[in-house]
């Protein structure tokens, strides 16, 4: 048995021990490097999804009965090693994918400059800003704010999310109750739910680009932010 395989039916066998007992704890951290809860169901269901299967359509490529991807997909039952090989071939994916956790959504992301996820392509150099976080539908702004210019006692609140990276000068930025100070190369992307403000609190000019992103196609955040827009 391959150590993938092994590391499936340890897994499995742990999960059917605790549905015995009456309850799903966390799996052990040893196992599984973490002590999050695993979802097999909800990994199975998601994956069949996001390749736009019925439940039928996946039990005939798998050769297994509709009742039982049911139950594995509701957590009332607990899926064999070779019941998890038979559905990885059908949805064409490693058995450790119905093992994997989906990350935590973030409401905020804020980066020091030289401290990105990098990754080098044929022509030079990819720097990750969102780390995990998108933006949809984004109108991209080049703003230069004044020395001790400022957004207002107000906090500002939108819809969507929000993106700044300094390119000159010192942008401050207060989100809820932190402040960001952001210098040359720094980002921040945030959800425009979170009350914020913003500042120039420097005696020089500053220059940064602001990706304004409203999920609601009423929303004017430009207008909340400068007035306009």
């Amino acid at each position: 048995m391959s150590e993938e395989l092994r590391a499936a039916a340890h897994l499995a066998r742990g999960i059917r021990r605790r549905r015995r007992r009456g309850l799903m704890a966390p799996l052990d951290s040893a196992a599984t490097g973490s002590t999050e809860i695993v979802d097999v169901g909800g990994r199975l269901h998601a994956l069949r999804l996001e390749r736009n299967l019925s439940i039928r359509a996946l039990a005939a490529l798998s050769n297994l009965n509709v009742n039982t991807l049911s139950l594995i997909e509701n957590g009332k039952t607990s899926p064999s090693v070779s019941t998890l090989q038979q559905l990885a071939q059908a949805l064409q994916v490693s058995i450790a994918a119905f093992f994997e956790t989906e990350p935590p959504r973030k409401s905020l992301v804020f980066q020091k400059s030289g401290q990105r996820p990098r990754a080098a392509f044929s022509h030079g150099v990819l720097e990750d800003l969102g780390a995990g976080m998108t933006l949809h539908g984004g109108a991209p702004l080049l703003v230069v704010l004044e020395p001790h210019a400022d957004s207002g006692p107000t906090p500002i609140v939108h819809t969507g999310e929000e993106f700044v990276y300094c390119l000159e000068g010192h942008v401050t930025y207060v989100i809820g109750n932190e402040r960001y100070l952001l210098d040359p190369g720094d980002s921040l992307l945030f959800e425009a739910h979170l009350p914020h403000r913003w500042g120039n609190a420097t005696n020089l000019p500053s220059r940064s680009l602001l990706v304004l992103c409203p999920s609601d196609e009423n929303d004017r955040p430009a207008r909340e932010h400068f007035g306009s827009g």
